[in-house]
């Protein structure tokens, strides 16, 4: 995979949670308990996707910039959006996506289960 860098840069956004969900052969990153991002495992546990929830706009913008964005891996094609593991996509625009991805998922939790998952109460 060419993006070695993801799991520490995930793992280090607050609140974040991982596990391997054995029946996808996908490691899944969530917050409070919802994903929204994971990396789709072939057979022999190679990464062959990263898979990010997005805006539906947003995810069709991208989608029309690199050809190895696609409409999520085995998700809704609307919210969700798949980045080839050995694709093109810059580094930085990637780190952007996932940051995004998290917000949105962050941002849909209440004010109190925000304050949970940030420790702050």
């Amino acid at each position: 995979m060419k993006y070695e860098w993801i799991d520490e840069y995930i793992l280090k956004m607050p609140g974040v949670t991982k596990d391997l969900q054995k029946d996808w052969n996908w490691i899944r990153y969530q917050i409070g308990g919802k994903m929204f991002a994971a990396i789709c495992l072939d057979d022999d546990d190679k990464p062959y996707y990263i898979t990010l929830k997005l805006e539906p706009l947003e995810g069709d913008f991208w989608r029309k910039q690199y050809e190895d964005i696609i409409p999520g891996y085995y998700m809704n094609k609307q919210h969700w959006n798949s980045v080839k593991a050995d694709g093109e996509v810059p580094d930085d625009i990637l780190k952007d996506l996932l940051d995004k991805a998290y917000q949105i998922v962050f941002g849909s939790f209440s004010k109190k289960k925000q304050k949970e998952i940030l420790g702050d109460e």
